[in-house]
């Protein structure tokens, strides 16, 4: 399905963030550009996070409470997403304790990755679906 205008910036912020998942897998091939040390690999996550999923998340949870109410299956889940975001950040923030940090990179990109499926494939599919006329007055110039 083609995608409303107002989800279009998060799904192309989604593509940019699924390339993320791809380069912090333990199986991940080499990028032109990119380094396989973990090192270097952490620095990166570390700036995308702050430039990317930080912002990203906040327009998701604004989309999320324009949508809340609206829709009982769409609020259950928004209520699944939120969980989501909430492990997703935890398992950022976590990073840095990690004894295993290439592992635990591996398993924050698996967890982002099936996340962004989820809310692609099936959260903005329905919500496209049921909440045309809400989405139409979604803008994100001040998100």
């Amino acid at each position: 399905m083609v995608r409303h205008a107002a989800l279009v910036p998060l799904s192309q912020e989604h593509n940019r963030l699924l390339f993320v998942c791809r380069y912090l897998k333990k199986d991940a091939a080499a990028y032109e550009g990119f380094p396989l040390e973990i090192p270097a690999k952490l620095e990166y996550i570390v700036k995308v996070f702050q430039e990317v999923m930080v912002p990203h998340i906040q327009k998701e949870e604004y989309l999320f409470e324009a949508c809340a109410g609206k829709d009982p299956a769409l609020d259950t889940l928004i209520q699944e997403l939120v969980l989501e975001h909430q492990q997703i950040s935890r398992m950022y923030s976590a990073l840095t304790e990690q004894t295993d940090l290439e592992s635990a990179m591996d398993q924050l990109a698996r967890s982002l990755e099936e996340h962004i499926r989820k809310e692609e494939r099936v959260f903005f599919e329905q919500l496209q679906q049921s909440q045309a006329a809400l989405l139409d007055s979604i803008r994100w110039e001040n998100k």
